[in-house]
């Protein structure tokens, strides 16, 4: 099979990593890629926000199947434009009706309140700082407040104060996150322990990918502005088959069932990002792909030939399709540069790497200069390792990245405590 993979990160280069590992791939193309995906396959420059460059790469090069890793091509509609012209494709994402999950937080908070899925209270506001005011004085601290669109991550705010609240939503209004901003939710807080499951369905069936859980503020003891996530380990010890239970019965199977009672098309991952409150689930978000840094430990934990799994998205044998998964825990440690998530330097040059042993290094912010690797982006790599439990996989990867180096290199040491 002939495959295309979008996407340039750390996600990206775990993806091609497994389809690497299929009997069944005979070309795998990234676009654009990363100096880790160039391992895996053939990168190309291919900007995906061009939807008619895309279809004719696909046509010119005999695509079978479009994998897209992030968000912003599914919330752009790039599915439903490659669709439309070559009917045939194969595509492993939801069209831009389908991404709404993720693209709008308004949308996924009324969908979820019609059909009874359980979330925080909250409430809505457009370009409206005053009414959203009144608002934050029915709550009780801390204040949560999001960012309606995309925001790399970074779009959620919690606040202690309602002075910081208010000072946050002035700047949020007034553009902090673009457009993105320009409707606010705010909610109620949520006080329990968070974990991530990965729904892949083809808008009916559907199986799941091992529980995982991340860590998105920048430094110790989760504290500082939230990251795109600077690790994660699988499984996680306080979701067990119980809880699981009440996932599938009340968010999945209403989730689904929603978006087909809406008449939305959805062929793909659902990343639900939940909350248990004294061992209840709640739903904090929904991503419309699979999560990063999460993946680089579903995907190691994950048995099996990921193309077969895709493959059945489109033959209607994904309930015959159950994924097994790998006894041993997975822990990634993501190794950041200093600055990060506000300003940090690029072209730094990379030493150590190829030094890891047996973990897994998966390449993010990386790419070849003068025959160097250096860093190009705020989370340069992410190391995985096994272990016989999270902590243990943890340490590994610690242990793994202290052989590399590069100047202002930040990560975590308590993922997984």
């Amino acid at each position: 099979m002939r495959i295309l993979l979008i996407g340039s990160g750390g996600r990206e280069h775990a993806i091609a990593w497994k389809l690497r590992q299929s009997s069944r791939l005979s070309e795998l193309f990234i676009a654009p890629g990363n100096a880790g995906t160039s391992q895996c396959g053939t990168n190309v420059s291919l900007d995906s926000s061009d939807h008619a460059a895309v279809a004719r790469f696909c046509e010119s090069e005999h695509i079978d199947m479009v994998v897209v890793g992030p968000e912003v091509p599914l919330v752009e509609g790039l599915c439903d434009s490659l669709s439309a012209k070559l009917p045939s494709l194969k595509l492993v994402g939801p069209g831009a009706a389908g991404a709404q999950l993720e693209g709008s937080k308004a949308f996924s908070k009324a969908l979820m309140a019609e059909f009874g899925i359980p979330t925080a209270a909250y409430e809505a506001f457009t370009n409206d700082p005053g009414a959203a005011k009144q608002f934050l004085r029915k709550l009780k601290p801390p204040y949560v407040l999001k960012a309606d669109g995309l925001a790399a991550g970074k779009g959620v705010v919690i606040t202690a104060t309602l002075a910081e609240a208010d000072a946050e939503l002035d700047e949020m209004f007034g553009g902090k996150f673009g457009a993105s901003s320009a409707t606010v939710v705010i909610e109620e807080f949520l006080d329990g322990r968070e974990f991530s499951v990965f729904v892949i369905t083809d808008g009916t069936d559907y199986q799941l990918l091992p529980v995982a859980r991340d860590y998105k503020r920048v430094g110790e003891g989760d504290t500082g502005p939230n990251t795109g996530g600077m690790g994660a380990i699988s499984p996680v010890d306080y979701v067990d088959k119980y809880m699981m239970e009440k996932v599938r019965e009340r968010i999945i199977e209403p989730t689904l069932h929603g978006l087909r009672e809406r008449k939305i098309p959805y062929t793909g991952i659902i990343f639900l990002g939940l909350i248990s409150v004294e061992n209840e689930p709640f739903v904090i978000e929904y991503n419309c792909r699979l999560g990063d840094p999460e993946t680089e430990v579903v995907l190691p934990r994950m048995r099996g030939d990921l193309i077969d799994l895709f493959d059945s998205l489109f033959d209607g044998t994904l309930s015959q399709n159950e994924i097994q998964v790998d006894s041993r825990a997975a822990a990634t440690v993501v190794m950041a540069s200093g600055g990060y998530p506000g300003e940090y330097q690029k072209g730094q040059v990379i030493s150590g790497l190829g030094e890891h042993g047996d973990s897994l290094c998966f390449l993010a912010g990386v790419k070849e200069e003068a025959g160097q690797l250096v860093t190009d982006g705020g989370r340069v790599l992410a190391m995985t390792s096994y272990g016989l439990t999270g902590a243990e996989a943890a340490e590994e990867s610690r242990r793994a990245l202290a052989a590399i180096s590069f100047e202002n290199g930040f990560y975590r040491m308590d993922i997984g405590k």
